[in-house]
């Protein structure tokens, strides 16, 4: 377990940034919290340290899954609006964790994911201040964790 506290989205979002440039192929990176926490911010900041352009990157709420091409291929999924692991798998999202990519997942807790995976709980302080509580699950994502978490110490 690891947390980290931003001051303001812009610090949110370059948090991502060096998470991004940490990811390779197979990560998954799991986002939690309420609307407003700060989600797709970091999500925003990870694309851009992955090679993506910051104009292509939006939150996928309505299509559920965009992929985007950067140094590594991300998969950017919002599962706000399904419920159950059945209907993640009819988006195809599965079949993508298997292509070589990495993939993102704002609101994780959604639905019940069996995968490896860098888990990030945002939760507000303040008005502009965020914290973030970090957990891994398997080898790959426990590295993760260490390194991102160790960079900011």
């Amino acid at each position: 377990m690891g947390s980290l506290t931003s001051g303001s989205p812009e610090q949110t979002h370059a948090l991502g940034v060096k998470l991004g440039r940490l990811l390779q192929p197979g990560d998954v990176i799991g986002l939690a919290g309420e609307l407003g926490a700060g989600k797709t911010a970091l999500v925003r900041g990870i694309a851009e340290g992955a090679g993506v352009a910051a104009d292509e990157v939006s939150s996928p709420t309505f299509t559920i899954v965009q992929t985007y091409a950067g140094r590594v291929r991300l998969h950017h999924a919002d599962l706000y609006r399904l419920s159950s692991a059945d209907e993640l798998y009819a988006t195809g999202f599965f079949d993508l964790l298997e292509d070589g990519g990495a993939a993102l997942v704002e609101w994780v807790d959604n639905v019940p994911l069996a995968v490896p995976m860098l888990r990030v709980e945002i939760s507000m302080v303040d008005a502009s201040s965020r914290r973030l509580e970090i957990s891994a699950s398997g080898g790959r994502s426990e590295a993760l964790m260490e390194a991102w978490t160790g960079s900011q110490r």
